[in-house]
């Protein structure tokens, strides 16, 4: 299927956003520097996402749409259950370290980066946390869904705080981060 030039012209604009989101973070792209760098203009970034806020939200439905498929793997029965696990938070962080700016500002923002409390709901349920319990439920036989909700977010922070402050930990206190997998391998081996 062949795009037409108008959701080509869009769609190098959205990819130019998320670029340039990644090599300079939120704060300092404006619309002006997205029309530049996609050799397009105000009027027409304009025309298509009407702000900047609705240019950002597309950029970070994007993003969320990849990290949805990381959630593939907990689906694969034919792998062992801590093994899902690892290969599901080694997919999930290796996107997290592509974008850390992007997922900060998803994390800070909250609600409040959504259109609606209905889009925030969506994206929560796409988040997959149902299936992480499901997988946790296995591997420890917990049945209480508050536990296993604990559960879920500790060890989404224990992975994925250390990739968002990477930068920060390495450049202002000179502590230097082991690799993810290992990060990874010591979570399991310790909690699980």
């Amino acid at each position: 299927m062949h795009m037409n030039k108008s959701n080509e012209t869009k769609e190098i604009i959205l990819q130019t956003a998320l670029e340039m989101i990644k090599q300079d973070g939120f704060e300092k792209i404006t619309i002006r520097n997205i029309a530049k760098h996609s050799n397009t203009n105000v009027a027409l970034v304009n025309y298509y996402f009407g702000s900047k806020d609705k240019l950002i939200s597309e950029v970070v439905q994007i993003l969320l749409s990849g990290f949805h498929e990381s959630f593939d793997v907990l689906d694969d029965l034919s792998l062992p259950p801590k093994h899902r696990l690892k290969v599901f938070l080694l997919h999930y962080v290796r996107g997290v370290e592509q974008y850390p700016e992007l997922l900060s500002r998803i994390i800070t923002m909250g609600t409040a980066l959504f259109a609606s409390q209905q889009e925030y709901g969506e994206f929560m349920r796409r988040i997959g946390f149902d299936k992480v319990k499901s997988l946790l439920k296995e591997l420890t036989n917990e049945q209480d869904q508050d536990i296993l909700m604990m559960m879920v977010t500790q060890i989404f922070g224990a992975v994925f705080m250390p990739a968002l402050m990477r930068r920060t930990l390495e450049a202002g206190s000179g502590v230097e981060m082991k690799p993810v997998e290992r990060q990874i391998d010591l979570l399991l081996q310790r909690y699980l």
